[in-house]
Formats: structure tokens, sequence, C-alpha cells
């Protein structure tokens, strides 16, 4: 089934790869409901494109005592809600080789923010999306490190590798369902997520933001539910890595679900 969802809520819409994907969700003729921190980027999303097609909804969704009143409004303002797309995420190099500095509080904000946070939300916008009637998504966006990890980037590459296992159980048994589960693995992207390396070297590292939503889209539109851009090495090494992962899972369900009522 081709990507035709009518309204988005796309969380972590105010920079990198939520913007992008913000505009071109609407290029394509959907309505977004873009969600972020920053009130005038959100602002300046609904001016662009103008409030038929545009809304902005402020939230940080590491706010757990505000998520479900979040949840709420959203599925009471917009009933036509047919699709999640959960994109919000941070990175930032940690030194485990100097123990005595690494910021622990920091280290497993960064794991919350990037997985504990999104599986809240999946679960809870989940609890909406599956007794429609009419065909409905769940799109996160996780990365190619969630594979092979990055070793400056332990807090980053563990959590998406987290919230890829999470979302290979969550697909299975929903297996059938309307609401399609859809993870998007990018490569690095020159986008705000590395600002820590300086602007002007970490905005300018890979590929181009707009070239990864178009080839994004391209495969989005082809129905797949698992988006792979780029790779870690040889590109057929790697997606042969994935794929021989993918089906020791299936394998590992089959003998698992056999004996688990769902």
């Amino acid at each position: 089934m081709a990507f035709n969802y009518k309204r988005v809520l796309l969380v972590g819409a105010t920079a990198g790869i939520g913007a992008a994907f913000a505009d071109k969700l609407i290029q394509e003729g959907a309505k977004v409901i873009a969600v972020g921190r920053r009130q005038e980027r959100l602002d300046a999303f609904v001016q662009k494109h103008g409030p038929e097609k545009a809304s902005g909804v402020r939230f940080d969704v590491n706010d757990t005592a505000g998520m479900d009143a979040f949840v709420e409004k959203i599925v009471t303002t917009y009933p036509d809600l047919d699709c999640v797309f959960l994109n919000s995420g941070t990175q930032h190099p940690v030194r485990l080789s100097r123990p005595a500095e690494v910021d622990l509080a920091a280290f497993h904000a960064e794991i919350a923010t990037n997985f504990s946070r999104l599986v809240d939300l999946s679960l809870k916008f989940l609890l909406h999306l599956l007794p429609k009637p009419v065909p409905t998504a769940l799109v996160v966006t996780g990365t190619n490190l969630a594979m092979v990890p990055a070793v400056t980037l332990p807090a980053y590459s563990a959590s998406k590798a987290a919230l890829h296992a999470y979302l290979l159980c969550l697909r299975r048994q929903h297996q059938g369902a309307r609401t399609k589960i859809v993870e998007i693995w990018p490569p690095v992207v020159q986008t705000e997520l590395h600002d820590y390396m300086g602007p002007e070297v970490g905005r300018a590292m890979g590929m181009p933001v707009v070239e990864f939503v178009d080839r994004t889209w391209a495969q989005l539109a082809t129905g797949s539910e698992h988006v792979i851009i780029g790779s870690i090495g040889p590109e057929n090494e790697f997606l042969d890595l994935v794929s021989r992962r993918r089906k020791a899972f299936d394998a590992l369900s089959d003998g698992m679900l056999a004996h688990f009522e769902l």
C-alpha cells in the first residue's frame, strides 16, 4: 500500500529530518500536525503552509506528566488522525574511556529521549490508531547504527538498537492489523543532530536532508515497512546482515508465539 495517509502527527518536526519530512508530507497532499519544543518554529511552519494544511503543537517528549493530556488533546482535536510519525531524538559523544567523567544522568536521559519516551508515545497512540476502520500507520525514525554501533556514541547507539528490537516485536505482535508499523533507518544526514561537533562541521556531514527525504519517500510509497537508506560498510554486506537478523527473529518468533496468546 502506498503511503497515502491524510492526517499525520509528526513529533520532532522543528528541525532536521522532521522539518524536511513535514514539508514533504504537505507537498504530497497530507495535513501535518507538527510537534516540537520551539514555538517560533511551529508558528513559522503553520505560516509557511497555511492553517488548512499545517498546525503546530508545542510538546516535549520528556514531559511524562503531561503526555496523557497531550495525546488526548491530539486525538480529540484531530479525530481523522491516521498516521503518527515519531522522529524526535538527541545524540552526544561519551568518553567511556574516562569513567569518572561520564555524566550518568545525561547518558540515561539520552536513552530515555530516544527510546523510552518513543515507546510511551507509540503505545498511547496505538490505542487510538488500532481500532480505526481505515488503514493507519506508526512511523518511527531509527538509524543504521541500530545494527552497527558507533564507538563514540554508546548511548545513542544503544537506544536505537533497543528501539529496533522493540519495533520488531511490536510489528510482529500486530501482524495482520490495519495499523502498519514502519521503521526508517537514515545514514548520517546533514542536520542539527550533530551540532555538538560545531555547526559548520556537523551540518556538513553526510547526505543532504532533502536527498534523504526523497529517497525515503520513494521506499515509503512502495509500502516498505523497513526503509534503509545508505549502509555501514559495503551495502550488500550490511543489507545481508539486516536480512539474516530478521530471518533469525522471524524463526524465533514463530516458535515463541506458538505458545503465547496475543
